[in-house]
């Protein structure tokens, strides 16, 4: 008998009691110090114990946080990421409608600002029919049980006739092999109106994600328009429009100088009368390029493609989001500060909002072989982060057989979410080794691992407190 190498625990003095945790079983327990005291006697190998002790033991054994042996701890690991890789349950799709915006963030990579999207690409009925047949032929393959596309861009917004008429085939298409469908959108909340969540419901609508950058002042302006104009008041208008039909995420992207405003972003919506059909708050670090002086507390992230261009993709207000009320955001383990991670989820449950634990941060759904990303041309991609460099394309969705995308597909293929340079950490199962997009642009190297260790340590703090508190209630 060995611990497992997942536990990770955190001592409560003032209850003399430890919170303990295995992150493979997601068993999660107040016990003792005794307790703690009998996974070290089974760690250095004694095998005498009394009656009450060995029930105890097999309690361990039975959540997982004492395990066989090492080997066969790491087989089932193996066999985990194997099973989520081949999952069949869910088919997962993220179509961007559009790479237009009609916002100007300072901080966007999109790199469309000096041309007002005149060249941004765009999906058409046309591509949007092909679109359909190939998730046609991809339902007949897997045969899942739930269909989840999310509606992604740009601002997806742009292009409503697409995203009409994508929810009603698919859902047709779902109908007829008895898949439940569900719609999600991640949208700047410009556009968003009554009439638009009416006209997806009967589809399966079942999450909005909407960024908000901090209080009203700030988000206006890091989120202008193109003529510099607010946009916070209208959105919050929109979001009171719609709540009562469809849950509302609301996300926002911080740096150092907007990031003590969301306390007071998080104090408006506390006292707004939709507060209650808001389903998940989260808020994480801008990516952006690195300038010569850096900010303190910037992310220093440059957006490169394969030939050493910042990249012109997708709108990143997703990376790091959480998932939505459905479904799952298209990515949910991006690089983030520590500090202000830790210090906004706490100050977003003082409200009581529901937010992420921040423990329970992966594995990314690029690990997922049953999950895609379709850029506006119908190319296919691992995931949203990769769309903006065309050269990452692994795949098009009218079955084109090209050698570059061929050895694109090959090396996604050989991605693990189990990374050598990882060993024998705890986190492994609920990172992943964290985002590969952020490897491949801070290091060049998609295969190395995105470590954030340090915020998952703070974060399973927080967790023992709330759990430790919700005991006492």
């Amino acid at each position: 008998m060995k611990p497992s190498m997942f536990n990770v625990q955190v001592p409560l003095p003032e209850r003399n009691e430890v919170f303990l945790m295995n992150t493979f079983s997601d068993a999660q327990v107040l016990v003792s110090p005794d307790v703690t005291g009998l996974l070290d006697r089974v760690r250095d190998g004694e095998r005498a114990f009394n009656a009450d002790e060995q029930e105890t033991i097999e309690s361990l054994v039975e959540n997982g946080f004492i395990v066989g042996s090492r080997e066969e701890e790491k087989q089932a690991l193996t066999e985990y990421f194997t099973n989520l890789r081949e999952d069949t349950d869910q088919l997962r799709v993220t179509v961007l409608t559009t790479l237009q915006c009609n916002f100007a963030c300072d901080y966007c990579f999109q790199g469309d600002h000096g041309d007002y999207n005149k060249f941004a690409a765009k999906m058409t009925l046309e591509q949007a029919r092909g679109l359909a047949r190939w998730i046609e032929n991809r339902l007949d393959e897997v045969k899942p049980e739930k269909f989840v596309i999310t509606f992604f861009g740009g601002e997806p917004l742009l292009n409503l006739p697409v995203m009409y008429y994508l929810a009603e085939r698919c859902a047709a298409l779902c109908e007829e092999r008895g898949v439940r469908q569900i719609v999600n959108i991640i949208t700047n909340g410009l556009l968003l109106t009554r009439d638009v969540v009416e006209r997806l419901a009967p589809y399966g609508l079942s999450g909005i994600k909407i960024t908000l950058d901090g209080d009203r002042e700030t988000h206006n302006r890091m989120r202008p328009l193109r003529g510099k104009q607010g946009t916070f008041d209208r959105i919050i208008e929109n979001v009171r429009r719609v709540s009562d039909l469809v849950p509302i995420t609301i996300g926002g992207n911080f740096d150092e100088s907007s990031v003590d405003s969301y306390p007071d972003l998080l104090d408006f919506l506390k006292e707004q009368d939709f507060a209650g059909q808001i389903a998940k708050v989260n808020f994480k670090p801008i990516i952006k390029a690195p300038e010569p002086a850096t900010p303190k507390g910037m992310i220093p992230l440059t957006v490169v493609s394969g030939d050493g261009k910042p990249l012109g993709g997708t709108c990143m207000t997703t990376a790091g989001a959480g998932k939505l009320s459905s479904g799952s955001s298209a990515c949910d383990s991006c690089h983030f500060v520590d500090e202000k991670m830790q210090f906004l989820r706490d100050e977003t449950r003082k409200r009581g909002f529901p937010t992420p634990d921040g423990v329970h941060m992966g594995p990314c759904e690029i690990h997922r072989r049953h999950a895609h990303t379709i850029g506006p041309d119908g190319s296919i991609y691992a995931c949203p982060g990769f769309t903006g460099d065309n050269a990452q394309s692994t795949g098009h969705i009218d079955g084109r057989e090209e050698t570059w995308r061929q050895a694109i597909a090959e090396r996604f293929e050989r991605l693990s979410p189990h990374k050598e340079e990882c060993g024998d950490c705890s986190y492994i199962p609920v990172c992943g080794g964290g985002c590969s997009v952020a490897s491949h642009t801070e290091v060049g190297d998609m295969y190395a691992p995105t470590c954030h260790r340090g915020a998952m340590e703070s974060a399973l703090v927080s967790l023992a407190q709330r759990t430790a508190a919700e005991a006492n209630v």
